[in-house]
């Protein structure tokens, strides 16, 4: 290996790599390979972990170079990453990931003349992330007319001015400008920025520090309604107790540059532009400042979305319990936990987090919807109730809450006080397609109120035509009604949207059933059966019923159940 260049060698060693490679060891295809796998299933540490094997045996290679960094960076391994980047960019290989760590590690060592002087062509991320990096280096450096310089050359190019204005208006407040960056707020430059939850909690301490209490309160009212939380609670009490907020959210320049990353990787996840930078970003953000609890947040959702619970969990734990966000965290936390299959330890987290904030709504409905997953109805029903007292009247949220009680008082057989909380939250919702389709339907299996069963789910498919169980309801009601041959065109259509529902599968055995097509019947019913014994199936299946029905036919399995005969065509 006498042949690598120091900066790869040394890379190598800091990663604890050896260059003798045992003979038994597994070869470069098989770990490339690995690494691959793991990749392609967001397995970062496993993916890192066969990259860096793979490298320790080709160590001049410039993929893997490229590929171990950043799988380190997706694990927030950032100092891991950082020499690899620096191997990587010596053979001339061009990577964005690649100096987008050789940035975060110029940040970190508060190198701000480098960061000024780089290369864009050559050692850039991206136009607008290069740009912003350049502004609040300058700031960095003492030089604010030269970063305002470098903000105003960018808000006059086409595309992200709104959020370059925003940051401007976060350096001017950095500083102590806070009447220029209110300036900023009042005019709207900072655009779309200005009424994220971000935006408006920097733009509400900006105004107190103006003395402007009133008008902070008033644009967090306008913003957010009744729909706060801890960190606002607290806002509100101390501006309506006249007190000043300190401006916290960007301290620093270095605040200031994790601010960038933040906002880029905010922005890809609410466009769904992509896990893949919106994880870099995310973790750079973290990286340059371990306090900002949304990028923790943000990168914690991401990992949920991409499967990777173990380490989401990890990231909802680094949250402290004296955080304003420590019950979102904790949330989170037990929602990964469930996703794990360990619902115990998630009941766990939720009862624990119902003593520490038990005046919070969404700690109740949270763990009551986790409660009814695991069928204990009861104990979920006095869930919603708390959730319900903690929620004011004529809330739109209510509308949800009375319908989770509701299924948990329709499984648990209190079919009154279940059908009295879906028409509560349709008073509420009109129009919503889930309570629409679950009170109908259980109108037609209870075969009562079927015109007004017909007509609530006939709504629900008009604002949710693409969903296979709401238009298995409209089938399964037509059904009901003996009307089989308007059943078939629903029942078939919601096979199609949802093929594998061994529910659905059965409907339609039944209804082809009805309009003697049986042979087809049979089919459904057998495929059904198998859809039956696969896991997490639908309790409402009833394998023996199936097996009765392919054995004597529907006719016989109704008579036995002293249930009324199929109508015949004449009674259509």
């Amino acid at each position: 290996m006498h042949f690598l260049k120091k900066s790869t060698r040394i890379a190598l060693v800091a990663l604890g790599i050896s260059f003798a490679v045992p003979a038994a060891a597994q070869s470069l295809a098989g770990d490339y390979l690995a690494a691959r796998h793991a990749a392609a299933r967001n397995d970062y540490g496993a993916a890192a972990r066969y990259f860096s094997e793979a490298l320790a045996q080709d160590p001049a290679n410039a993929e893997l170079m490229e590929n171990a960094a950043l799988s380190y960076l997706s694990l927030g391994l950032v100092d891991q990453a950082i020499p690899l980047a620096q191997a990587l960019e010596e053979t001339g290989q061009r990577s964005q990931g690649g100096r987008l760590i050789l940035t975060a590690g110029l940040i970190n060592a508060g190198d701000y003349a480098a960061l000024q002087n780089r290369e864009m062509d050559t050692q850039g991320i991206g136009p607008w992330v290069d740009g912003l990096v350049k502004a609040w280096s300058f700031i960095g450096s003492g030089d604010v007319p030269a970063a305002l310089a470098v903000f105003d050359g960018l808000s006059a190019e086409a595309g992200m001015q709104g959020f370059v204005q925003y940051h401007k208006a976060l350096a001017l407040a950095s500083v102590g400008q806070y009447a220029e960056a209110e300036a900023l707020f009042a005019a709207g430059a900072p655009g779309r920025a200005a009424n994220t939850r971000r935006g408006v909690m920097a733009r509400t301490e900006i105004l107190s520090q103006l003395g402007r209490n009133e008008d902070a309160l008033i644009a967090i009212r306008q913003n957010f309604g009744d729909a706060t939380d801890p960190e606002l609670d607290t806002m509100i009490a101390k501006l309506e107790a006249d007190e000043t907020v300190p401006f916290t959210h960007i301290t620093s320049a270095r605040d200031g540059l994790a601010e960038v990353f933040f906002t880029f990787g905010a922005v890809l996840r609410s466009e769904q532009a992509g896990d893949y930078y919106t994880m870099l970003y995310a973790r750079t953000a973290r990286y340059l400042r371990p306090d900002h609890v949304d990028a923790l947040l943000l990168t914690a959702d991401l990992l949920e979305s991409l499967g990777q619970y173990e380490l989401a969990i990890e990231e909802y734990k680094a949250v402290p319990a004296g955080s304003p966000a420590y019950h979102a965290a904790e949330l989170g936390r037990a929602d990964g936990l469930r996703r794990l299959d360990k619902p115990t330890q998630a009941i766990e987290v939720l009862e624990q987090l119902t003593r520490s904030h038990g005046n919070l709504a969404v700690v109740h409905s949270t763990l009551g919807d986790l409660l009814r997953g695991q069928d204990d109805f009861d104990a979920a029903i006095l869930s919603y109730n708390r959730a319900l007292e903690l929620t004011p009247e004529g809330a739109r949220a209510r509308w949800r809450l009375f319908y989770s009680r509701g299924i948990a008082e329709e499984r648990s057989g209190n079919w009154t006080n279940s059908e009295a909380d879906f028409r509560a939250s349709l008073a509420l919702n009109p129009n919503q397609p889930q309570v629409l389709n679950y009170l109908g339907y259980s109108l037609v299996e209870q075969n009562v109120k079927l015109d007004e069963a017909l007509e609530m789910i006939e709504r629900a498919v008009a604002a949710a035509p693409d969903s296979g169980y709401i238009v298995d309801s409209l089938g399964w009601a037509y059904y009901r009604l003996g009307r089989y041959e308007e059943a078939v065109v629903q029942m078939e259509r919601a096979v199609e949207l949802i093929a594998v529902d061994p529910v659905v599968n059965d409907h339609l055995g039944d209804v082809y059933w009805a309009v003697d097509r049986k042979r087809e019947a049979q089919f459904q019913w057998s495929r059904a059966l198998s859809l039956a014994k696969t896991p997490d199936t639908d309790s409402e299946v009833d394998p023996d019923r199936i097996r009765a029905k392919l054995a004597d036919g529907l006719d016989k399995v109704l008579a036995d159940e002293g249930a009324p005969p199929l109508k015949v065509a004449d009674d259509k």
